[in-house]
């Protein structure tokens, strides 16, 4: 197994090492993704190393064909074999820009398709024994507060970490939320988020060292770190008694899906939870007649078992 570039033929080692290079320099790739796209590119380069003379010309689109069909006898995930497609595609897409090989090999490779898993969402019932208790301490207004407008507004962990406390009105119910891609969205709060917000704040000045816009602070007075939000959610349901795990995602998923059961108004959800593509927001359909097919298969005298 070639497991380095400097193991790589050398009429095709440089082009990998400048590829990489301008992924991490230019691109801004994190480490680990540099090292899943080193990883696959080898991998196809093993593969290849039996060709006489080896160039980039010489891997053309039937022996990248050839390696597919060789991940596929390997039993490997179609979400393994996209990604390793993926790498791949990308490193062809550079040398084709560069000007290295005169016609891209991969513009025409498929990989199988992959079954999107549904989110995890809770039961209404779930959710109201998580936030059934009365806080006593700082630290239970704040994490109370977190929870109901998690649920309140499908927010996403970085956004709910990155909210200020300019951003919510109060008053008009309303919270500006900061996207992907900076792309901001007015969403509603709910009457119950409204007050346990209220109360936060009226107790917040006890975690303040200095002044911060942050919304929701740390003990030590810092904007509270999205590690730090997964903590105390695993740590309210462990305490409420929930037997799944939990985290912030759950939270959002259940706002969907609960929002998607009572109205049906798929494009209002797309635009609460800030999707750009519908395509994205119809997952929760799926979870919707799931919801609907347990129904039916309790209450149906001819679906009893």
């Amino acid at each position: 197994m070639l497991n380095r570039i400097e193991h790589l033929p050398q009429s095709i080692q440089p082009q990998v090492a400048q590829y990489l290079d301008y992924l991490k320099y230019e691109r801004g790739y994190a480490q680990l993704t540099l090292k899943t796209y080193q990883a696959n590119i080898l991998h196809l380069c093993t593969f290849c190393v039996e060709i006489d003379d080896l160039q980039w010309s010489k891997i053309d689109g039937n022996v990248l064909k050839q390696w597919l069909l060789s991940l596929r006898k390997a039993k490997l995930k179609p979400r393994s074999m996209q990604l390793k497609l993926s790498s791949v595609k990308g490193l062809f897409n550079y040398l084709l820009q560069k000007k290295i090989i005169q016609l891209d090999p991969t513009e025409l490779l498929t990989t199988p398709k992959t079954d999107k898993p549904l989110p995890k969402n809770m039961e209404v019932d779930e959710v109201s024994q998580l936030l059934a208790f009365t806080p006593e301490q700082t630290i239970e207004f704040r994490d109370k507060a977190m929870m109901e407008l998690f649920y309140s507004s499908g927010l996403r962990l970085s956004e709910l970490t990155s909210i200020n406390r300019l951003d919510i009105d109060l008053n008009n119910a309303e919270l500006r939320v900061t996207g992907k891609g900076s792309k901001q969205r007015l969403v509603p709060v709910g009457r119950m988020a409204i007050e346990a917000i209220h109360q936060w704040l009226e107790c917040r000045i006890e975690f303040l060292k200095a002044e911060s816009d942050a919304l929701f602070i740390s003990k030590l007075g810092n904007r509270i770190s999205v590690r730090q939000v997964q903590q105390r959610l695993s740590y309210w349901a462990k305490r409420q008694g929930l037997n799944n795990t939990l985290n912030p995602h759950k939270l959002r998923h259940s706002f969907a899906s609960h929002l998607l059961q009572s109205s049906s108004d798929l494009r209002a959800v797309q635009e609460l939870l800030g999707h750009a593509d519908l395509s994205t927001t119809q997952v929760y359909t799926h979870l919707d007649f799931q919801h609907l097919a347990k129904v039916y298969d309790s209450a149906h005298p001819r679906a009893k078992k």
